[in-house]
């Protein structure tokens, strides 16, 4: 565990000692912004209507931190390619993948430390809503449980991205490459579903059930359903599984 942490560390400082990590957080605290000020000015305008005619009041889970949840998806989608894209594009780009490889360090100890140093920074992404929602939380009434599940689903959804990849890293010397391929793979699992609904009913339940976006939709209404925890956790030692296997095919070539 310490060799896989002191890797998690290593992994973690790359990141911050070159523009990555700012760049990153930077876009994510911007973009997260912008939708949470439209968002919020959409709710309270439309509070303030149905308070005036004396409709049912808004839910401010339901009709503010769900749809701005859903906002961060989108978000992710084009930022953690440039978390995975280096991790190892960039080892064999500078030539330490062979230091790596021949150090007294398992395959799995390797995977997981990137694993863990990458999920490090995607969580520090995360860790700029907090400010939003203390804001939520001072003037509103919004309820903390579907909000840690939903929480707990963004985690889940990164993890999976991020094995996904490691993966695609460890096929590439080209960090631009690897970045462009991961996205084209994440991608294609956000829009399965609309490729789905011209194959026919039997393609709409396999595309449905491979989207790594609908399973997410549960967590954002507080719900925690066992079949997208399993997709999420079988999906992520999948993406873990082929990195390792890549890793150890580069140890056998190298």
């Amino acid at each position: 565990m310490r060799n896989i942490l002191a890797i998690a560390a290593k992994e973690l400082k790359s990141y911050f000692a070159s523009p990555i990590a700012y760049i990153v957080i930077g876009c994510f605290a911007a973009l997260y912004g912008f939708f949470f000020i439209a968002i919020l000015r959409y709710f309270v305008g439309a509070s303030m209507q149905a308070g005036m005619t004396g409709a049912q009041s808004m839910n401010v889970n339901q009709q503010l931190i769900r749809p701005l949840l859903q906002n961060v998806t989108v978000v992710v989608l084009f930022l953690l390619p440039m978390i995975t894209m280096r991790t190892y594009s960039e080892e064999k780009r500078s030539g330490t993948i062979e230091l790596l490889l021949t150090s007294p360090l398992t395959d799995f100890q390797i995977v997981m430390g990137k694993f863990l140093g990458a999920m490090a920074l995607y969580l520090a992404m995360l860790a700029v809503t907090l400010f939003h929602f203390g804001v939520l939380f001072l003037y509103g009434n919004p309820e903390w449980k579907p909000i840690l599940t939903a929480y707990l689903g963004l985690i889940l959804f990164g993890g999976c991205f991020i094995s996904l990849g490691l993966f695609i890293s460890s096929l590439s010397k080209n960090q631009i490459v690897a970045a462009t391929l991961t996205f084209a793979v994440f991608l294609f699992l956000w829009v399965i579903t609309w490729i789905g609904s011209f194959i026919g009913p039997g393609g709409d339940k396999l595309t449905a059930y491979l989207s790594i976006v609908d399973h997410f939709d549960d967590f954002t209404k507080g719900v925690i359903d066992t079949s997208h925890l399993i997709y999420y956790l079988s999906f992520i030692t999948f993406g873990l599984f082929l990195t390792a296997k890549s890793v150890e095919s580069e140890r056998w070539r190298g």
